[in-house]
């Protein structure tokens, strides 16, 4: 591994032209592609071994969210309390959804991830990080019906042109097997963005603001779905599109994200 760290805008580059040139080499002159655009580190963009290979910096810095946690909330505890045990939290106040599971914390690397795939047009990530949802889904995407992603605003994705949770909804169902819904739920209200507001506020601007497209109903009605996000924050954005998909008939709606923003074990 090299010493040497490019720029981030670099990095980005490099492993987007690389990936496309693998899949056009034919895999004994692969090592052209690797030439001319050397694997680096998804976090922080030192070169590495191999593509999507995290260097050791980067890779102790991730924290998976592991059990013991939350059955509800996927909070991770600091001791065992034992099997099925649920947080203050989430007996306080029940989710509309029936149950949270997420890959890592949002802190450090874990984080760049998600603002590369976000901000940077990273995309190439995406199937990586669905792979990590995955693992962490505990079971529930293999017994779901079908997976759908947080929408944007038709207006947002306009000028943004990116769903980055459609993006990993879309690699989590091409790595399961399991139906794809991308147009299934839609936001029907250009909310604000809802970084730097309270929970409130927050609670506030995305009431009301999902529904289920006409003519998808039956995609919903009995069915056991997953939810995907990039990042769980306060759950008023996913609170908001369960309620939608419980009031259209859902049976379950389990939320998966790749991050969760907690303070630490609980």
């Amino acid at each position: 591994m090299s010493i040497e760290e490019p720029p981030i805008i670099s990095a980005s580059f490099s492993t987007l032209a690389g990936d496309a040139a693998r899949r056009w080499v034919r895999p004994p002159f692969a090592w052209l592609a690797d030439l001319v655009f050397p694997p680096t580190c998804p976090g922080c963009g030192v070169r590495t071994g191999s593509h999507s290979a995290f260097c050791p910096t980067c890779w102790r810095d991730i924290r998976f969210v592991e059990r013991p946690f939350c059955e509800v909330l996927g909070l991770p505890f600091s001791y065992d309390p034992g099997p099925g045990i649920l947080s203050a939290q989430a007996i306080a106040e029940p989710p509309p959804f029936d149950r949270l599971r997420s890959a890592t914390i949002f802190e450090g690397a874990a984080r760049d991830l998600v603002h590369s795939l976000k901000y940077r047009d990273r995309g190439e990530l995406a199937a990586m990080m669905a792979g990590w949802m995955l693992r962490a889904s505990d079971g529930h995407v293999a017994g779901c019906d079908a997976i759908l992603p947080v929408p944007l605003h038709r207006f947002r994705f306009a000028s943004r042109k990116f769903n980055q949770a459609a993006e990993l909804g879309r690699q989590v169902a091409r790595q399961s097997g399991k139906p794809f819904l991308p147009a299934t739920l839609i936001r029907t209200k250009r909310t604000s963005r809802q970084v730097g507001l309270t929970a409130r506020a927050r609670q506030d601007n995305v009431r009301a603001a999902f529904a289920v497209a006409p003519g998808h109903e039956p995609e919903v009605f009995g069915k056991r779905l997953v939810l995907i996000d990039d990042v769980y924050t306060t759950g008023a954005t996913v609170s908001s599109a369960v309620r939608c998909l419980k009031k259209a008939g859902a049976a379950e709606v389990t939320v998966l994200t790749f991050a969760m923003a907690v303070s630490g074990p609980i």
